[in-house]
C-alpha cells in the first residue's frame, strides 16, 4: 500500500515502484492506495485520489477535516481488509503520521519514504516516528545524523531521488525558439507553487514583480512555469484580476506547462516558491530567490513552531543563506525585484552557480529510488525470515 498527498510524492512513488519491480523481477507486486496522476498512469490501483486533498496550513486542515476523516477511514478499511506486506508513506506528514499510528495497531509494517521535516518544525512529532515507523528513508544529507541525535536509528539516507533525474530535455536555444524567446536577452523564471492555494497567494506577487522589473528594463523576458496539477485558466484569471487593478502585465510574459526544467535551464535567474522546486532549481544550477507567502493567520500559527534558520531546502542543505529568502511580509515586488536584478549581475550570477553545483554534489550521484527499493525489500525479506524461524 502506498500513500501520497501531493505532486512531488506522486513522482517519488512512481520511481520507487519501478525500482521495486526492477530490483525483484521474480516478485509479483500489487500496489494500491492514495494515488496521484502519475501513479494511476502506471496502473496503481486507486482507493482514493490524492490530487485534491493536499492543503496548506492548520486552518485549511481543520476546514477540510471531514474529508480527511472520510479518506482516512476508507484507506484504513482497505488496509485492514488486504493486510499488505507494508504500507509505504511518502511525505505528507499531517495525514501520514496519523495513518502510521493506525497501521502499527494493525501490526502492519510501516515504511516512511521522504522524512517529514521534523527538524524544521513540530519536533515533538519525532515520537511518532520512534513508535510507529519501522524504517525511515531520508533524502536530505543531514537528516540521518539529526535523527540519531534524537535517539532514532532505524533511519537510512539513500541520496536524493532528484539527483540524476532533474535535467532539461532540450537545450536553451531550442526552448527559446519553441516559445519565441530571445536567447541573448535576460530570462527570468517564475515558479508559483504546485498547490492551488499557493498559486493564488504567490503568483500575483510574482507577476507584479515582473511588471515592475519590465518597466525598468524592456529587454527582460519572463516565463511562468506552471505545475502539471494546475490549469492555465488559473493563470489567466490571476492576470485578468491584476489588469482590473491596473497592473501592467509585461508584454514578454510566457506561460508554459510541464516544462519546468526546460524553463529553469533557459533562465538566467528564477523566483521559486519554497519547497521541492528550490532543490530542482539548484540541481539545474539556476540562481534563485526563494519566496513564500501564506495567510496571516497561518503564518501566526506556524511561525512559533518553526525552529530552523533557513526556509529554503537549498539553503538548509548548503548550511547557509546561499539563495536570498523573501518570506511573508518580506515578499514584496520591490524586494523581489531588487534581488532578481542583483542575480542578473554577471559576477553574482556566476558565483551562485558555482555554489549551487556544490549543493548538487552533496545530493549523491543518483539511483536513490533503487537504493530505497533495496532497503525496503531487505526489510520485508528479513521480516518474513523472522516469521518463518519463529
Amino acid at each position: 500500500m502506498i500513500i501520497v498527498g501531493e505532486v512531488s510524492g506522486d513522482s517519488h512513488a512512481v520511481k520507487l515502484i519501478e525500482a521495486l519491480q526492477k530490483s525483484s523481477p521474480q516478485t509479483e507486486f500489487e500496489f494500491f492506495g492514495a494515488t496521484g496522476e502519475k501513479m494511476r498512469k502506471i496502473g496503481v490501483e486507486t482507493i482514493v485520489e490524492a490530487d485534491e486533498f493536499a492543503v496548506i496550513g492548520i486552518p485549511e486542515f481543520v476546514t477540510h477535516f471531514p474529508m480527511f476523516l472520510r479518506v482516512f477511514n476508507k484507506l484504513k478499511k482497505e488496509a485492514v481488509k488486504r493486510k499488505p506486506d507494508a504500507v509505504i508513506l511518502i511525505d505528507f506528514p499531517e495525514f501520514n503520521l496519523k495513518f502510521a499510528k493506525s497501521m502499527k495497531k494493525q501490526r502492519i509494517k510501516v515504511i516512511y519514504y521522504v522524512s517529514p521535516q521534523l527538524w524544521a518544525w513540530r519536533k515533538y512529532r519525532v515520537r511518532g516516528i520512534r513508535k510507529y515507523v519501522d524504517l525511515l528513508l531520508t533524502i536530505l544529507p543531514f537528516e540521518k545524523d539529526w535523527y540519531a541525535q534524537q535517539g532514532i536509528h532505524h533511519v537510512e539516507y539513500i541520496g536524493n531521488p532528484l539527483a540524476g533525474e532533474v535535467k532539461s530535455a532540450i537545450k536553451k536555444k531550442e526552448f527559446c525558439e519553441k516559445h519565441g524567446l530571445e536567447t541573448e536577452q535576460p530570462i527570468i523564471a517564475l515558479l508559483g507553487g504546485s498547490r492551488k492555494k499557493e498559486v493564488e497567494k504567490i503568483l500575483p506577487s510574482l507577476i507584479e514583480t515582473a511588471s515592475l522589473m519590465s518597466g525598468k528594463d524592456k529587454e527582460l523576458q519572463f516565463i511562468i512555469a506552471l505545475a502539471s496539477t494546475r490549469k492555465k485558466s488559473e493563470v489567466e484569471t490571476i492576470i485578468e484580476d491584476l489588469r482590473n487593478k491596473e497592473c501592467r502585465i509585461p508584454q514578454k510574459l510566457t506561460v508554459v506547462q510541464n516544462e519546468t526544467y526546460e524553463a529553469l535551464n533557459a533562465a538566467d535567474a528564477a523566483a521559486v516558491t519554497s519547497g521541492t522546486a528550490t532543490l530542482e532549481t539548484a540541481i539545474i544550477g539556476t540562481p534563485l530567490v526563494v519566496v513564500y507567502k501564506t495567510s496571516v493567520i497561518n503564518f501566526r500559527l506556524l511561525k512559533p513552531l518553526i525552529n530552523i534558520e533557513h526556509f529554503g531546502l537549498v539553503n538548509l542543505i548548503a548550511g547557509k543563506k546561499l539563495a536570498p529568502e523573501l518570506i511573508q511580509n518580506d515578499f514584496t515586488k520591490e524586494n523581489l525585484s531588487e534581488e532578481l536584478f542583483n542575480l542578473l549581475d554577471e559576477n553574482t550570477n556566476k558565483k551562485m552557480r558555482e555554489e549551487l553545483l556544490e549543493v548538487k554534489k552533496s545530493l549523491g550521484d543518483g539511483g536513490a529510488s533503487k537504493i530505497a527499493a533495496e532497503k525496503i525489500l531487505d526489510k520485508l525479506n528479513n521480516g518474513k525470515r523472522k516469521m518463518e524461524n519463529g
